[in-house]
């Protein structure tokens, strides 16, 4: 077998040319790895195994590196010879079949050597020989075990496929559990939450939901005693980005937190505060998601292309209620509308879900007229507590003139042949301010080619008082007009696409087709 390997030595006696490539490749390889070659013996095919290369870092237990290149385990490890692993060898060199075992245990009696050590070893045939990985098992699960201890830690693994968990002993030592019964459930782990922090676990596994890691201390109580556990995860994914696996660390924490001064206390309630913010942030975004759901690709309406855009804040606590209707009405005009409801957290949510869906049941019965849609809104804001703008506009394709009033919301910006500005703007207070407010309508006339932006104030407005958002809108509004032959409204939509630190952006751009 060994001839297969390459041609033999020549009267200098240099090394055959795959034995001198594999040595090279093998020196740099920072794991344990051998490449044995089978030596035939008294008539046998495999009487020893002689090591032909050897990784550069990979010392046995005597602490011998690759000054081993040459020698034969015979001599090196004696008592392998006709043992389990020695046998593995044979059985993958006339099979070709890998092989593994995952707890080789090498025993020594020689002073100043580790008596009993453990292996994990994976053997494959390569090139007439046997290419050996292993790994010391013994040191690494001692340094665990000690490193649980000392941190008071634990790892935890849980299949989201077959929900099946697996614990480090620290999990048991930290749930106080028998290992016999296995790790706890998802109930059983639920259950052994206080009530108070059901939040923050929620919070949890809303983070791992959106990609991100978790880092939260959660209260337990698993045998009568209420103990403090900081539990960092994270998600494993697959190439479509499907969780497979959640991976956590546990510390026990429940001594330092008895220790902590009130200043850390303090810090604690803050970050609660900001966990729960973020389930309630994300449970904001699903719900505007389900109200009003934004098309990714520009959409037809009569007599226009349109596209819409939504950027939730990138603050995780200052989710909004900003809103947009779009549609071609069954006279054949089109309503277009943008809203923004004071406010942030499921209170903004809720309060966009009812004007969005009142509108809508005004235009189904034929109410059509942007004044009167507006005091209707109005009037609605009072009854509900809330206060917010809107601008509500109705765009007729076939004289192409756009009807619309505001209550208290920006002028949409016009963009013509490069040009940029808001339209002149009608009087109309914010809504909810003023029962019986009226909302005068303007009339102005597009043209083909003309770009119509509505949007929300999240778009504009920044606190740092050096950055002209609004001039830089425009500025790309204008661009983007001056040659519309070889612009896109997906174009626009990532140019637009620059979300404030501090509120939602609602944009609604439409182009006058003809």
């Amino acid at each position: 077998m060994a001839d297969q390997v390459g041609r033999a030595t020549d009267a200098a006696g240099a090394a055959r040319p795959v034995e001198a490539v594999v040595r090279e490749i093998l020196a740099v390889v920072p794991a344990g790895c051998t490449w044995l070659l089978p030596v035939p013996d008294d008539g046998r095919p495999v009487g020893d195994f002689r090591i032909a290369a050897t990784s550069g870092q990979g010392y046995d237990i005597y602490g011998r590196g690759t000054e081993r290149v040459g020698a034969r385990l015979t001599e090196l490890y004696p008592s392998m010879v006709d043992g389990p692993l020695w046998r593995l060898y044979l059985d993958v060199l006339a099979t070709g079949s890998p092989g593994r075992m995952a707890d080789f245990r090498y025993v020594e009696k020689r002073v100043g050597v580790v008596a009993d050590s453990l292996f994990d070893v994976h053997v494959h045939r390569v090139l007439g020989g046997l290419l050996v990985a292993w790994q010391r098992l013994d040191e690494d699960l001692r340094r665990l075990e000690r490193t649980e201890l000392l941190g008071s830690l634990g790892w935890a693994d849980y299949d989201l496929a077959s929900g099946v968990s697996q614990w480090s002993p620290g999990m048991y030592r930290i749930f106080e559990r028998d290992p016999a019964l296995g790790p706890l459930s998802r109930a059983e782990q639920s259950a052994a939450v206080l009530p108070d922090d059901d939040m923050l676990r929620e919070a949890a596994w809303q983070t791992l939901d959106s990609g991100a890691s978790s880092d939260v201390t959660v209260r337990f109580q698993p045998a009568g005693a209420v103990k403090y556990l900081r539990i960092l995860s994270d998600v494993s994914r697959d190439a479509d980005g499907t969780p497979l696996k959640i991976h956590a660390v546990v510390q026990d924490v429940t001594a330092r937190v008895d220790s902590r001064t009130a200043i850390e206390q303090l810090g604690d309630q803050l970050r609660t505060r900001e966990m729960t913010a973020l389930a309630e942030h994300r449970l904001a975004g699903q719900l505007q998601n389900l109200i009003q759901p934004v098309p990714r690709a520009p959409f037809p309406l009569a007599g226009l292309e349109a596209i819409v855009n939504y950027l939730p804040a990138e603050s995780t606590v200052r989710v909004g209620g900003d809103w947009y209707h779009a549609q071609t009405l069954p006279d054949g005009s089109v309503v277009l509308a943008v809203g923004d409801v004071a406010g942030h957290g499921l209170n903004a949510a809720s309060g966009m879900a009812h004007l969005r869906f009142a509108l809508v049941a005004w235009l189904s019965i034929g109410i059509h007229d942007p004044a009167v849609l507006l005091g209707h809104l109005n009037r609605l804001c009072g009854q509900l507590a809330i206060t917010g703008t809107a601008v509500v506009a109705v765009y007729d394709p076939e004289t192409r003139v756009l009807r619309w009033g505001r209550a208290g919301h920006m002028a949409p910006l016009l963009s013509r042949a490069g040009e940029t500005g808001p339209l002149d703007r009608p009087p109309g207070l914010l809504l909810g301010a003023d029962g019986d407010s009226v909302y005068p309508v303007l009339t102005p006339r597009l043209r083909p080619g003309d770009l119509l932006l509505f949007y929300t104030d999240g778009l504009v407005e920044r606190r740092a008082p050096e950055e002209d958002r609004l001039e830089q809108v425009r500025s790309m509004l204008s661009a983007f007009s001056a040659a519309p032959g070889e612009q896109t409204l997906g174009r626009l939509r990532d140019l637009l696409h620059h979300p404030s630190p501090d509120d939602d952006t609602c944009t609604l751009a439409v182009r006058v087709l003809s």
